[in-house]
């Protein structure tokens, strides 16, 4: 991801590739006739070719300096983000569905004797055992159409807002406050992509759930709840999602600094700098993820605390865990909702930067070839 600039946090794409390029020809200009110089880019020294007339035989042709992966083509930059970000959401959230079944489960407040987990191992072995070994993977084809859409529009606004908000608030550096503004903002498209998804997905993963198969489901919601049911844990969704993101961006990119000033093409940061800000924002956050599952299933037996007949907002939700089982309640599940959050944001992070560096690369190599 793009930090801003210069030798601490790094610029704008722009205003790096201009630097790298000044100081590599403020090095060959004080190079004088001597042999190569050497320039430092990246955290590592790279031979730089010599002066024209440096060496016996004239002028050298220069190779041209390697594309850097965070300087995106101007044209492209959108398309590139967006398709990067799709791929990323749809592998994180296909590897690991199966803890996402067992996180939904083990925040039932009222769960049935045969679905009570000690742990995350021991509920996919119960599940896998008693239920079939396919029964974690349930709702998965509906995730994964929700997530590319939702994670495109979440990495290209973030992308963009991150630059702009940096240039208004820290021109030419880093602004941890533009990266959390800008990942509140692009939350708020992800989850209305999302959303509806995550209602469907959750009720499949339920112990004895009714529903085989996903058009069983959209319709049954649809027809005994509305169509506004599917928006039912929008606003907590976001209530939640907008301090997780938050807390995820921040975490990120402040570990990016520390681990990978100079802003390069990294998997080992990646990875690590995604895991644990997935962490941290999963167990800041899990009393909300706790009230989102219960008003996305409408849990029959925490229904039954309910005047009302259906838990709507998230005052209610929050009342509801609260006479269900008390503040421990709110934090049902925050175990397997860690383990989940850091494999899956180190997988997410790392995917997306991948593929960024690669689209970059090929969009580099085709301007070079005109």
């Amino acid at each position: 991801m793009e930090l801003g600039a210069g030798a601490g946090a790094g610029a704008g794409p722009g205003a790096r590739g201009g630097a790298e390029s000044g100081r590599v020809l403020l090095l060959l200009m004080g190079s004088g006739g001597g042999g190569p110089g050497r320039a430092r880019r990246g955290g590592a020294e790279a031979e730089v070719a010599p002066s024209p007339g440096a060496g016996p035989g004239g002028p050298e042709p220069r190779s041209p300096p390697a594309p850097d992966y965070e300087a995106l083509p101007q044209g492209a930059a959108v398309s590139t983000h967006m398709l990067a970000g799709a791929v990323a959401g749809v592998m994180e959230h296909c590897v690991m569905y199966p803890i996402d079944c067992v996180k939904t489960r083990m925040q039932s407040l009222q769960p049935e004797p045969a679905a009570r987990y000690r742990n995350v191992l021991e509920a996919l072995w119960r599940i896998a055992r008693t239920e079939g070994v396919w029964r974690p993977m349930r709702g998965l084809n509906i995730t994964a159409t929700g997530a590319g859409p939702a994670h495109a529009l979440y990495f290209a606004c973030y992308e963009k807002l991150k630059k702009t908000l940096s240039d208004v608030i820290h021109a030419g550096g880093n602004s941890h406050v533009a990266n959390g503004a800008a990942g509140c903002v692009a939350t708020l498209l992800h989850d209305a992509a999302m959303n509806p998804a995550e209602v469907v997905k959750q009720r499949m993963q339920m112990y004895n759930s009714p529903y085989q198969r996903v058009m069983d489901c959209v319709r049954a919601v649809w027809r005994n709840e509305g169509a506004g049911a599917f928006y039912r844990s929008y606003t907590t969704q976001l209530t939640m999602n907008i301090p997780f993101q938050a807390i995820h961006f921040m975490t990120y990119e402040f570990l990016q600094e520390q681990l990978n000033p100079h802003r390069q093409y990294n998997p080992g940061s990646h990875v690590v700098s995604g895991a644990c800000a997935g962490a941290v924002a999963a167990a800041a956050t899990t009393p909300l993820d706790v009230c989102k599952t219960l008003l996305n299933t409408q849990e029959s037996l925490a229904l039954s605390s309910n005047i009302s007949g259906h838990i709507t907002g998230m005052a209610n939700a929050f009342r509801t865990v609260y006479q269900v089982g008390g503040v421990t309640a709110y934090f049902r599940g925050v175990q397997a909702r860690v383990i989940y959050q850091m494999p899956s944001t180190a997988i997410a992070w790392s995917v997306y930067e991948f593929f960024k560096y690669i689209l970059t690369k090929r969009q580099e190599e085709r301007r070079a070839g005109k």
